[in-house]
């Protein structure tokens, strides 16, 4: 199957045809790295959530997988765990835990996602903090015992946790980001016993310092908070996307102006935006809400990944939650690609190429573009191009670039084109074109090497018929 068009075009100095290529686009949902729908608490082909419900554990050991689970495919698996379950005695951690988490994302296709929660309603602090000494901020009695998040006892041993985190995990090429979370329930950054901010600027200062090699995302809820870590670099993640409650919702009373009361507006450009359901959709269902102008929002503020918390898509849903993966995080699209039909042997070969990303965000980590010489002897030659990724913002981007013809035994080559990953040196991306081989590059067409000593044969220009 011919996924693109070859036209015979104007003559480069009178010497060698151009040849044209104009890749046909697809439709497809693509599954991509570092973007898409996540899994939650557990792993791509794992039993999902029930009804309405979901877990706040993450996992501790094996999950059971079931059979023809109806999910998107999906890239990150994104997971927590509390303070108590993963350092129950002091100064003894459960990495196991994580590590665990780790190799079982990496076994299925997906990149780990993770937050370090302090406690919950129903996961208190680890007994032993309670014990240290440590100052409690509200009433003896009350059912849960909330730390004095000003109390240096409080920044030492949860900053302890953190930074042996990073010790062990920064940088991990199977981590794809870190929650900064060190306040209130689930970390989420909220508290009725609030610090001041110089205290809550230490807490989240400890992730950066621990994790400078891993992307960050910051907690919405405290705009000082919000603005502070975003300014440092982090991304961001809100945990109540869909709320549309009478009265009272954050998608009408509360997102839209933290946004922009906060200034964050652009940290998608460098850094990824990610969001999490509020309930799951199946409620969204149940109350009424309007499917598509809560995923709307979500590409209007540059959503690169969602958690919807591993529970099933109402069908009723399904069409929106496409079209949405369609234009989540980025989509490459190779719209055009120029050069010439003959090359000679360690020469270099001028390159056009109109690219689009029609997603919503760019790519955050540096992937490679790259093209690729396959000789009908099986040699395949690799060039990568000097293209930094991460800049291709939504729209249009232009490569002209001189591209070295690598040694090769001189006849008819395929030329393909590929988004390698900067570790393996192999297709990570898939493109929104069609032509993609087995082995992840895409074919535009062939072109005639020669030998460096073989001058290239001079052609007529082709006539071009006037309009």
């Amino acid at each position: 199957m011919r996924a693109i068009t070859l036209l015979a075009c104007w003559a480069i100095a009178g010497l060698a045809q151009t040849v044209v290529v104009h890749p046909k686009r697809i439709d497809d949902v693509l599954v991509n790295p570092g973007m898409g729908i996540q899994t939650f608490q557990r792993f791509n082909g794992d039993a999902l959530n029930s009804a309405l419900k979901w877990s706040e554990e993450g996992p501790t050991g094996a999950l059971a997988a079931a059979p023809d689970v109806k999910f998107p495919g999906s890239t990150i698996a994104y997971c927590r765990w509390f303070w108590e379950t993963l350092e129950p005695e002091k100064g003894h951690v459960r990495w196991e835990i994580v590590d665990r988490a780790l190799e079982q994302a990496h076994a299925h296709g997906q990149a780990l996602a993770i937050r370090l929660m302090p406690y919950d309603q129903g996961h208190p602090l680890p007994e032993w903090y309670r014990k240290s000494g440590a100052r409690r901020a509200n009433p003896e009695g009350a059912k849960i015992w909330e730390p004095d998040f000003s109390d240096p006892l409080y920044l030492k041993y949860w900053g302890d946790l953190v930074r042996a985190a990073g010790q062990r995990y920064n940088g991990h090429p199977d981590l794809d980001t870190v929650d900064i979370s060190s306040v209130g329930y689930w970390g989420e950054g909220w508290s009725d016993y609030m610090p001041a901010f110089p205290y809550q600027k230490k807490l989240i200062d400890i992730w950066f310092d621990a994790f400078p090699a891993t992307p960050l995302l910051m907690n919405f809820d405290q705009p000082e908070a919000l603005a502070y870590g975003t300014s440092r670099g982090a991304g961001w993640r809100m945990d109540c996307l869909g709320d549309l409650r009478p009265n009272w919702c954050h998608m009408l009373d509360f997102y839209p102006e933290q946004i922009a009361r906060t200034g964050i507006q652009d940290v998608w450009k460098r850094s990824p935006v990610s969001f999490e359901t509020c309930w799951v959709p199946g409620y969204w269902k149940q109350r009424g809400w309007d499917v598509r102008y809560i995923l709307g929002e979500a590409l209007r503020w540059h959503v690169t990944s969602l958690n919807i918390k591993s529970s099933a898509i109402p069908p009723e849903f399904e069409d929106a939650f496409q079209d949405f993966e369609r234009r989540m995080g980025y989509r490459f699209e190779l719209r055009r690609m120029e050069y010439p039909a003959s090359v000679r042997t360690g020469d270099a070969m001028p390159v056009r190429m109109w690219w689009v990303n029609s997603g919503v965000a760019p790519v955050y980590r540096p992937y490679l573009l790259a093209l690729a010489f396959q000789a009908a002897d099986g040699q395949h030659e690799v060039v990568t191009l000097p293209e930094d990724l991460r800049k291709w913002l939504p729209g249009d981007m232009v490569v002209e670039t001189p591209v070295a013809v690598p040694r090769l035994t001189p006849g008819t080559c395929r030329l393909r084109v590929g988004l390698l990953d900067p570790r393996t040196h192999q297709p990570a991306i898939k493109l929104g074109i069609e032509g993609r081989a087995a082995d992840g590059w895409y074919d535009l067409g062939t072109v005639k090497v020669e030998s460096a000593l073989q001058p290239i044969a001079a052609r007529p220009t082709p006539r071009v018929p006037a309009e």
